[in-house]
């Protein structure tokens, strides 16, 4: 009985230490601390990101269902501006965490400064195209006239300020590859409670503030997500644990780049490949109407809310793989990616029992169209099947990108969600007339074929031998 007292410290000390972050080496100490000294900053790092994009939903759901699909058709181009800045970021963090083992903490820094000059240079054509042709991007997509004649300001103001969005995943991911997982988290706690307090001040104007619909929503996004930037920023060269940087370090280094561009690509790649799948699946739905595209992209900011907490252990595993196999313990960097694929199978088997009992009551937070709940309930319920699969895939990809092996989810993802799940898709859900439903199917199988293809390849174990 005298050992409860004792466990419960110790367990409330490790949550201090991980909130506060810790100078611990995670090749050194034991590997139930280590992972849980960089999931619970994680975890919680996404599901602050994840609660931004759950409130920001939920306000502009007030705006009709029109103004939910533009949000929607919206992030079908964010999500290949996502591809690039979490490409790049897989390489920064495996890049950053290999360094970092290796005991080369002037080589991390120099990285990290260079990772953040091609996030800027990346981010240029899509702010481009968002403020001189948010209208045409808009009806690419078949957009309904409402969108493309009032809801275009908000493509404008997303994709006018992506150069926000690529370095807030590209530095934290620096920081997740040192280790400072709670710097990481921080940041977003700050920019997105930013957004959260403007969100409803800007979209239904609050005093002297006038309402500005959903326009509104996307600066206070844009704000918030500036302002965990400038915080970035100031860490990076004052406070970091693992990593500081210095002045004479930012400056151009063209073979450093060029080192990380390539290194980047196979990231870039397999994020480009499930994005554009994505976008695909939303033209699809679109020919089905409004109500199909509105439903499908509330129930994805469901989906992202609960799914957080496992990416976040996922992230875990890039960063225990890389820095495990700088340090030269590849059976080391292995234990660790099965114990955390164990927690988030674990986890998502939880989520999948609430998403069968609760969905249409989740639905009903961000929508009172039955039409929009009806459609969003029957995702949630048919993917909540292949949630536990789904998990052990997000936990083997994180292990190959850690490694530094970006090409080979690359090619697993060409395979399953190019040329299975959007052919697939179409022909369900427009072939055979099953409009939305069928979508949702094409979804099911790919990724849960895609999550048993994947445990296999792991097992092979070529990935404990990449050089980065």
């Amino acid at each position: 009985m005298k050992e409860a007292p004792a466990i419960r410290e110790n367990l409330w000390q490790s949550l201090k230490s991980a909130l506060r972050g810790t100078e611990a080496d995670y090749t050194k100490i034991s590997l139930k601390r280590a992972i849980f000294l960089l999931a619970v900053p994680m975890i919680l790092e996404l599901v602050m990101e994840s609660t931004f994009a759950i409130v920001d939903i939920y306000f502009v759901g007030r705006l009709g269902a029109s103004a939910v699909a533009t949000v929607g058709l919206t992030e079908t181009y964010l999500f290949l501006l996502y591809s690039l800045a979490m490409g790049l970021a897989t390489a920064v963090t495996a890049i950053v965490a290999r360094r970092v083992g290796e005991h080369d903490p002037q080589a991390a820094g120099r990285s990290a400064v260079q990772s953040i000059l091609l996030a800027i240079m990346f981010s240029i054509p899509f702010m481009v195209a968002g403020m001189f042709f948010a209208p045409e991007l808009l009806g690419l997509m078949g957009a309904d006239e409402w969108a493309m004649k009032e809801g275009y300001a908000y493509t404008q103001w997303m994709l006018g300020g992506d150069v926000v969005i690529m370095l807030l995943f590209v530095i934290n991911a620096v920081f997740r590859g040192a280790g400072d997982a709670a710097i990481a988290m921080r940041v977003l706690w700050v920019s997105n409670l930013i957004n959260i307090i403007l969100d409803p001040i800007l979209i239904f104007g609050w005093g002297p503030v006038p309402a500005m619909g959903i326009e509104g929503a996307a600066i206070a996004t844009t704000i918030g997500r500036g302002s965990g930037v400038l915080m970035q920023l100031w860490t990076l060269m004052q406070a970091g644990k693992h990593i500081q940087l210095v002045w004479k370090q930012w400056k151009v280094e063209l073979d450093l780049m060029v080192h990380i561009f390539k290194t980047s690509l196979g990231g870039i790649g397999q994020m480009i490949v499930a994005m554009t799948a994505w976008i695909f699946l939303m033209r699809i739905l679109s020919n089905v109407g409004s109500e199909a595209v509105a439903g499908a992209t509330i129930a994805l900011r469901i989906m992202m809310f609960t799914l957080m907490p496992a990416w976040g252990l996922s992230n875990a595993a890039a960063t225990l793989v890389g820095q495990n196999l700088g340090a030269g313990q590849p059976d080391r960097a292995e234990q660790s990616v099965w114990k955390i694929g164990v927690y988030n199978m674990g986890f998502l088997l939880l989520v999948s029992v609430l998403y069968f009992l609760f969905r249409a009551e989740l639905m009903g937070l961000f929508t009172q169209d039955p039409r929009v709940i009806a459609i969003g309930s029957e995702w949630l319920g048919i993917l909540a099947v292949s949630f536990i699969v789904y998990g052990w895939w997000m936990v083997s990809v994180q292990a190959f990108n850690g490694a530094g092996d970006t090409r080979t989810p690359t090619l697993i993802n060409l395979v399953f969600f190019w040329l299975i799940q959007i052919p697939l898709s179409y022909y369900l859900a427009l072939g055979l007339g099953w409009a939305e439903s069928g979508v949702f199917w094409g979804v099911f199988f790919s990724e849960t074929s895609v999550g048993l293809f994947t445990l296999w390849l792991f097992k092979k174990g070529s990935w404990k031998e990449m050089k980065v």
